[in-house]
C-alpha cells in the first residue's frame, strides 16, 4: 500500500494490522492503538486484516471503524487486496 501517506510524515509508519487469532476484545484494543499510531504518522489509507473465519471478528471490526472518530470510510478488501479477510480504512484528514 505505498503512497498512502501524507507528504512530510515519518516514512516507516505500519500501514496494516493483523488481528487474526485474537478474542474480539484483544483486537478492538488493538485496533484503535493501530489507527491512533497510523493518524499521527499521517497515513490516509490503511488495511486491518481480521481473518475470513465466521465473521464474528470482521463484523465487530466493522462496527468500531463505523463509530470511530479518526475513519473517513471503509470497505472490504478487493481482488488483490485481500478479499473478505481485509478491510481497507480510509482515515479523516487532520
Amino acid at each position: 500500500m505505498s503512497g498512502n501517506k501524507h507528504p512530510a510524515n515519518a516514512e516507516s509508519a505500519i500501514d496494516e494490522v493483523r488481528l487474526r487469532r485474537l478474542t474480539v476484545d484483544e483486537a478492538l484494543m488493538k485496533l484503535d492503538r493501530f489507527l491512533n499510531d497510523a493518524f499521527v504518522a499521517g497515513l490516509y489509507r490503511v488495511k486491518v486484516i481480521h481473518g475470513k473465519g465466521t465473521g464474528t471478528l470482521r463484523e465487530a471490526v466493522r462496527e468500531e471503524l463505523a463509530t470511530h472518530s479518526l475513519v473517513k470510510s471503509y470497505q472490504p478488501g478487493g481482488y488483490g487486496e485481500g478479499g473478505a479477510g481485509v478491510t481497507i480504512v480510509e482515515l479523516a484528514l487532520k
